[in-house]
């Protein structure tokens, strides 16, 4: 056996070594350079046997007649760029004259079948140019974020989409969210992402915990205010509707709609203000919202009704007002009363991990797409922390955050513990941190034991 061939044999352990323990890094070495030769060497038997060619043009045959030469073949669409990146390659195609960006959507099974990736998306990037973002490996298996993301004020990084890109949370975009979950579906670690994604950023975190603040109240020195109960949720709730009548009456002092105003510098909401009168956005987040709208006396139901109308109330108007609302629950339906399907329709984002019931995925993708639904419900039990991801536009992602332990956020928020802005509309109800507590030291020192 030549050197040449053990070098070769050793290198192939290597590759079957490293693609079975360490896919991402046999992605790196070996897989972009493979997977790139197998799409450009079988793209247009591929693409043929995919449906997706046209016929030659008239005047291409007719020149072909009149040559006497052989009939021209089908046109595939035409490669304008092929990417790889550290998860897959990303793949854009100009479609010919007749075809249409659904008919690549149909086919991206058999186009995952027949380039042997893991997984292809598409979308239509502009007219007649598609995307195909095509991954090499399970990324959802073990998420690993990459180190630089596009993180932008108000916007935060919190998962990994199965095409490789990062899943962010833009509250700017997107105001208000919906994240729904069963117990053990990785509901509460997606919250920690986004807590410690918030962390570093100014802006002011309220939490609502009914569940005796076991969720939220490890990360308190970085909330600006805290809620354990729903009788001082609802305090709080009102508090926050304050909040935004003073933010509102702040725009309206600054609006500047003089002639001599240019119309981009007119002020709507709080971020067309100048920086140094601008308020600190808010961000609620509410651990168990089934909490808030169950009762079982009549003092309890307008209580409720209390809480329920100023949730309403803040996901109406508080966009404007530098307000988000992050509602979580196990379960989130018609039967918490009035009120709550209003909530919804104001809730742009849905997110939901496994459930126990179809019915809870209706509630969340039901009106946005059918395909969401039959998603969330197909969840195993044991991909803890895998979530379908969309919005109102009908678009849907599946997603997993990164596993983040209470201990890593709490330490976080420990870090940034000196960005919590002190609002004195939410100062009663800022929670009472207490500095941890000394090791202890022995008075009197043991004398060793001699023999």
């Amino acid at each position: 056996m030549t050197a040449f061939t053990v070098a070769l044999v050793l290198v192939a352990a290597a590759a079957g070594l490293l693609r079975w323990r360490r896919p991402a890094w046999y992605w790196l070495t070996f897989g972009v350079t493979l997977a790139a030769l197998r799409v450009l060497i079988r793209y247009a038997s591929v693409m043929d046997a995919c449906g997706l060619t046209v016929p030659p043009s008239r005047w291409r045959l007719a020149l072909a007649r009149i040559t006497d030469r052989p009939a021209p073949e089908s046109r595939v669409p035409r490669i304008l760029r092929l990417r790889p990146t550290r998860t897959g390659l990303v793949l854009r195609v100009k479609l010919r004259p007749g075809q249409d960006a659904f008919d690549v959507a149909a086919a991206s099974d058999r186009l995952r079948h027949s380039f042997s990736m893991y997984g292809v998306t598409s979308r239509e990037v502009r007219s007649g140019v598609v995307e195909l973002r095509m991954t090499g490996y399970d990324v959802l298996k073990r998420v690993q974020m990459p180190a630089k993301t596009d993180a932008r004020p108000m916007r935060v990084p919190v998962a990994l989409r199965e095409d490789g890109s990062v899943h962010y949370r833009d509250y700017r975009a997107v105001p208000h969210a919906l994240t729904l979950g069963a117990t053990e579906s990785g509901k509460s670690v997606y919250q920690r992402n986004l807590v410690a994604g918030l962390a570093p950023l100014d802006v002011a975190l309220v939490g609502i915990d009914c569940k005796q603040g076991v969720e939220l109240f490890p990360l308190a020195r970085r909330f600006s205010a805290l809620a354990d109960n729903p009788d001082t949720a609802a305090e709080l709730l009102d508090a926050l509707v304050d909040h935004m009548q003073g933010v509102y009456q702040l725009i309206r002092a600054e609006q500047r709609i003089s002639v001599a105003v240019p119309d981009a510098d007119i002020a709507a909401d709080i971020w067309d203000l100048p920086e140094e009168l601008r308020p600190v956005p808010v961000v609620v987040l509410v651990d168990e919202v089934a909490e808030l709208a169950l009762f079982a006396n009549k003092e309890e139901e307008k209580r409720r009704d209390r809480i329920i109308t100023a949730l309403v109330r803040l996901a109406q108007l508080g966009r404007a007002a530098g307000i988000y609302l992050e509602v979580c629950g196990q379960r989130f339906g018609s039967e918490l009363g009035k009120g709550i399907t209003m909530l919804r329709a104001q809730l742009t984002g849905r997110t939901a991990h496994r459930v126990n019931d179809e019915t809870s995925a209706n509630m969340a993708f039901g009106d946005i797409s059918p395909d969401a639904v039959l998603a969330a419900i197909q969840i195993p039990a044991e991909l803890r922390g895998v979530a379908i991801a969309g919005d109102s536009t009908g678009g849907w992602h599946r997603i997993r955050a990164p596993h983040t332990s209470l201990r890593q956020a709490v330490n976080v928020c420990n870090k940034h513990a000196s960005r919590t802005p002190a609002l004195p509309v939410l100062e009663p109800f800022r929670p009472a941190v207490t500095a941890p507590p000394a090791p202890r030291v022995p008075l009197s020192k043991t004398a060793p034991v001699t023999a």
